[in-house]
């Protein structure tokens, strides 16, 4: 009873003040043509606060918000209110309460990172990917991402609270742009700018999900033709049923790209999926083309690629700035999908089909990978830092 008598009080309240707001204005002498806008009145150094309101009802205003930083009050004036209320002794100025917008990124940028494997090199040559499928498996992708947005052909979501694909986390967004964003003039550019990705989600909105999702989405993506899949995510524990499924999209044709993981510095830390041997296993690097403090190492790594600060788009139609070997392993399904754009040649010897194999695809990227630290193979860069000109020659 309680409750309803103070909702009552609060209507009563609100009727009476734009009644007054109303009021004011009227004996102001506004027309019904000059509506009332957001006006921010300054007041002169020693008005108090008390003399402000007053000033401000005089001509029919109503304070909305005190701006004591600038010795100011928000209000709502009609034009014809705000010229005489400009007038009043003790008011210093009266402005526009103007519109400010979010600034978004001016133009596309071409990140670091897709720089840094030397993939813009690769599109005058006419090679961007077009038609080759990439699988993203995680959380899903922003379907109205401008720069992702037309390059989605398609997806599935594994996880039981939605039938959507779309992406309510941001991760699989970050992924799939450093991927495939478009070269349009917004944003960023990904490394494979026509490639066609497809949104498997298996990650919830907390960036979390069952191995059996995974290994449906893994299903899926073999049912559907996939030529890539993309595994930024990873766990410390060891299933046969994953190893399985992961060895089931290898032998269906799909090159399989996983983060190493970014559990430190411990000699022997490759998460799983990446540590199975029928995965490209990547570790991140910075823009020095030093090994990342937070990436995994050991002898399970095939490849390092730029995992530092790296600018993606990301949830919504926004963009964000991440770090992680979540970013490294896109950058090498990116180079991937543009190696599978090319004639296999000289690499086409497991099986010699006229076609690129997994296996083929991934001796490509180690034969032609900048090699960093201890020369030639070794834990912490694998074979060395992915070059997708290199691999597309």
């Amino acid at each position: 009873m309680k409750q309803k008598n103070m909702k009552t009080q609060k209507i009563i309240f609100f009727l009476l003040f734009v009644v007054v707001a109303i009021g004011g204005l009227i004996a102001y002498g506004v027309q019904a043509n000059d509506a009332a806008s957001r006006k921010i009145v300054v007041f002169q150094a020693g008005v108090d606060d008390t003399a402000k309101d007053n000033i401000i009802s005089k001509v029919g205003g109503v304070k909305f918000k005190d701006l004591d930083l600038v010795g100011g009050k928000a209000v709502w004036l009609s034009n014809k209110a705000a010229e005489k209320l400009a007038k009043q002794p003790g008011v210093l100025r009266v402005e526009d309460d103007i519109v400010v917008q979010a600034l978004g990124p001016l133009g596309q940028v071409l990140p670091w990172g897709i720089s840094r494997i030397d993939a813009e090199l690769v599109w005058p040559l006419g090679n961007t990917a077009d038609l080759i499928n990439v699988a993203i498996i995680d959380t899903g992708i922003s379907i109205q991402h401008p720069d992702v947005a037309s390059n989605i052909k398609g997806g599935i979501s594994t996880v039981a609270y939605t039938t959507s694909y779309n992406d309510d986390n941001g991760h699989g967004t970050h992924v799939a742009g450093i991927v495939a964003a478009i070269d349009n003039t917004i944003g960023v550019v990904g490394a494979a700018p026509v490639a066609d990705i497809y949104a498997i989600k298996v990650l919830d909105s907390k960036g979390s999900g069952w191995l059996s999702d995974i290994i449906e989405g893994i299903q899926w993506a073999i049912a559907n033709n996939m030529q890539v899949i993309n595994m930024s995510l990873g766990t410390a524990s060891d299933s046969q049923s994953f190893h399985d499924a992961v060895i089931s999209a290898k032998t269906a044709g799909i090159v399989v790209v996983a983060a190493a993981g970014n559990s430190g510095p411990r000699p022997r830390s490759v998460l799983y999926p990446a540590k199975y041997p029928e995965v490209i296993a990547v570790s991140a690097t910075d823009q020095t083309n030093t090994l990342a403090k937070f990436s995994s190492r050991g002898p399970e790594v095939d490849l390092a690629a730029p995992g530092v600060s790296i600018y993606s788009a990301y949830k919504g139609t926004i963009y964000a700035t991440l770090s992680g070997t979540s970013m490294a392993s896109p950058h090498v399904a990116g180079a991937v999908a543009l190696v599978l754009n090319t004639p296999v040649g000289s690499y086409d010897v497991n099986p010699k089909n006229g076609k690129w194999d997994p296996s083929e695809v991934q001796a490509k990227l180690q034969a032609t990978a900048v090699d960093l630290g201890a020369a030639g193979f070794d834990n912490l860069y694998g074979f060395g830092l992915v070059n997708a000109f290199a691999a597309v020659q």
